[in-house]
């Protein structure tokens, strides 16, 4: 069987967690953590980056940052993973879903506007697939209703816009290094920083709501419970894991486009022949291979879909049921405006194999039992 995902490994993973037991620092911001803040600092350009223990937790730590209050209304899309949502229901935020485009699965930015009321407060766009928003047009809207933007940018590690790299166009990014991502720490993820301006806030609200970090910079002579916060540094063996991977960000990041533009290829002139429908990759946007899917006609065909390419050795997933749909979801929120493509497209949506180190044979296998079904 040809596995959906298997973690990313380089090979120095267990070497590098060593050595952090080794140096009896296996808490959270040890001699790893460090590592990989610069290289992610130098890597995006931002003025901080900050590992949490999940993409889950850098999002709430980005609510809690946007200063969310009990009402406040929060414009994100339906198509994605609760997590998004979670971050501001826990502060008290309702939700006001918004219509995807259909070519890339991306909240529909022509829409946004006629969402806003005057309890807005944020727009939390999500980069699927690592595929870009339309970020200018979104960021223009946000400055005109003076509103907070915050990209959850857990699939778009090391994807840019116009040059610009997802995390950093927004008031705030938040990464995912889960296991499914194209880098992993297990569980883990980062907040980033476009500016210092939210620094101290940001450090403060990390490290349980003491001001630990300035502290050990020398800035106070004791460190001390100043503002609300939470535990949201991972431990360094966790960091460990990860720096193992980010030496080799662009070997992976190679691997992985490798196996996109074989899919691609092999794929598109199905797409051109009417059969499924393939990612459409907007002028300006450079994705990082973090997935590959694929359009069927309708649910009953990604269902027998699935289900022949699993009795023939190979796992594919279909991804988000739509959040305004589930009972969380009709509890917390409300739609805006129709559902024009968000269930529909949800519906039709599968993901194929695709991690670091898919073999070449893997891989022409399951292109050749795609193909197979529509043969």
């Amino acid at each position: 069987m040809i596995d959906f995902n298997i973690p990313p490994f380089s090979g120095n993973e267990l070497v590098y967690m060593q050595e952090a037991v080794k140096n009896r620092k296996i808490c959270g911001d040890g001699p790893f953590t460090k590592k990989c803040h610069a290289f992610l600092e130098e890597q995006t350009g931002a003025a901080a980056v900050y590992l949490t223990t999940s993409g889950t937790s850098a999002l709430e730590m980005a609510a809690i940052l946007s200063h969310i209050k009990p009402g406040d209304e929060v414009i994100l899309p339906s198509f994605t993973f609760c997590s998004t949502a979670d971050a501001f229901v826990a502060r008290g935020a309702r939700l006001v879903f918004v219509d995807v485009r259909p070519d890339t699965m991306n909240i529909d930015e022509k829409k946004i506007e006629a969402a806003i009321t005057d309890r807005t407060r944020v727009i939390a766009v999500v980069h699927y697939a690592g595929v870009s928003c339309e970020m200018d047009e979104i960021m223009a809207i946000a400055k005109k209703h003076n509103l907070i933007v915050v990209e959850d940018a857990a699939q778009a590690v090391g994807s840019t816009y116009k040059g610009r790299v997802l995390g950093t166009i927004g008031d705030f990014g938040c990464y995912s290094f889960h296991e499914t991502k194209n880098y992993s720490m297990g569980e883990g993820g980062a907040l980033i920083l476009p500016t210092l301006d939210q620094r101290d806030e940001a450090e403060i609200c990390r490290e349980k709501g003491t001001d630990r970090s300035r502290f050990f910079r020398g800035q106070v002579d004791k460190y001390t419970w100043v503002d609300y916060g939470s535990s949201y540094l991972p431990s360094d063996l966790n960091a460990a894991y990860l720096w193992a991977q980010l030496e080799c960000f662009d070997e992976i990041r190679n691997d992985r486009m490798a196996t996109w533009n074989a899919y691609d290829a092999a794929f598109r002139p199905m797409a051109e022949a009417g059969l499924l429908e393939v990612p459409f990759i907007p002028e300006g946007c450079v994705h990082n291979a973090h997935m590959y899917y694929l359009k069927l006609k309708d649910l009953p065909q990604r269902t027998a879909f699935i289900k022949y390419l699993k009795e023939n050795g190979v796992m594919a997933v279909f991804h988000y049921i739509p959040l305004h749909s589930s009972p969380a979801g009709l509890k917390f929120g409300r739609f805006a405006g129709e559902d024009e493509y968000t269930t529909k497209e949800s519906e039709r949506l599968v993901r194929l194999p695709l991690y670091y180190h898919l073999t070449e044979e893997d891989r022409n296998k399951v292109i050749d039992t795609v193909r197979s079904f529509f043969a």
